[in-house]
């Protein structure tokens, strides 16, 4: 008996969903557009919320902003749940590896006191300003429009939790509980860190979800994160004899540097929409941007004392030059 063996194509019905089909055509979706696209609720919500009886509970009207579709905007790291949590895992063990390393051999013990305190001063009631950040970006989520804008702020608010958490534990590394709690007091009473509390209660009393997005990731932790953990810790401190602070706060380095790229692409895509869209971002930046300078002046004069103005201005400079590349011109 004779047996012929030949492939047979077996052609689907269907390629993806009928609304990503309707999106991007008749061929296979990938994980990031089946967990992130058109999935925004917008009818049978039941009722109006009871603080503001004018608003839906989901409004693409809430915010000053305004696109023909929301969808528009992209994560260029396609960070849906299971993406995002494997980076993080990875991104965690590499964490982990670097507190046990330090730890281990003793390498904070080898730090003057007088750079230890001066680092403790420059990092720990960082960790209120991180839970400060995790607030705002809940709030975007829940007030935002579309799960491409919205759910990449409830992972940014989760790493700003997580920031805080970092914080902690080299903060009791270094010091004791103690160290915490100072921090806590100079984030409640030193001048030196209030402008960025005032700063960052302002933004928690914000209801447009995109000026808080403005206010918060593109402002805000565009001086704060490269100013402190890229330059303060990264360059002048571990010159100074404190590398262990740098490995320390490596996911606080590379996450910057990684959630810069989706910032600016969310950016770019809203001052591309419309002049009016451009106007609002230019204004609220505007409104934010001399205060947010103000607020880490003193911060960075922890560590640079009269220098610190020419490294703000130099952050200042760059900031503009990502502003000139995402469109936000008038």
């Amino acid at each position: 008996m004779q047996i012929d063996l030949r492939t047979v194509t077996i052609e689907p019905q269907r390629h993806a969903y009928d609304h990503l089909e309707q999106r991007f055509g008749a061929k296979p979706a990938s994980r990031y557009q089946e967990a992130s696209y058109d999935i925004q609720a917008v009818e049978n919500l039941h009722y109006r919320p009871t603080w503001d009886p004018e608003q839906q509970l989901y409004d693409p009207d809430l915010s000053r902003v305004r696109m023909r579709d929301w969808y528009a905007i992209k994560d260029p790291r396609q960070f849906y749940y299971s993406s995002y949590t494997l980076t993080r895992a990875r991104q965690q063990d590499t964490a982990e590896a670097n507190f046990a390393f330090v730890e281990s051999r003793g390498l904070s013990a080898l730090m003057p006191g007088e750079l230890t305190a001066q680092v403790l001063a420059l990092l720990m009631p960082l960790r209120h300003a991180a839970w400060g950040a995790n607030q705002n970006n809940t709030l975007i989520c829940g007030y935002g429009f579309g799960t491409t804008f919205t759910q990449p702020c409830m992972f940014q608010a989760m790493d700003q939790l997580g920031i805080a958490q970092y914080l902690s534990r080299l903060g009791l590394l270094l010091g004791d509980p103690e160290s915490l709690g100072a921090g806590k007091r100079a984030w409640m009473v030193d001048a030196t860190w209030q402008p960025l509390r005032h700063y960052t209660e302002d933004t928690m009393a914000l209801r447009d979800p995109v000026e808080v997005f403005v206010a918060q990731n593109l402002v805000l932790d565009g001086l704060l994160y490269p100013l402190v953990y890229e330059h303060l810790v990264d360059d002048v401190l571990s010159a100074r004899g404190a590398s262990c602070v740098a490995m320390l706060t490596q996911f606080m380095s590379e996450w910057g540097s990684e959630t810069r790229k989706w910032i600016d692409a969310v950016t770019k895509t809203l001052a591309a929409e419309s002049a009016d869209n451009r106007a609002a971002l230019c204004d609220w930046i505007d409104r934010w941007l001399p205060r947010a300078a103000l607020a880490v002046l003193p911060i960075v004069a922890i560590v640079l004392g009269d220098q610190a103005q020419s490294a703000v201005e130099d952050q200042m400079t760059d900031f503009a030059g990502r502003l000139g590349k995402a469109g936000v011109t008038r």
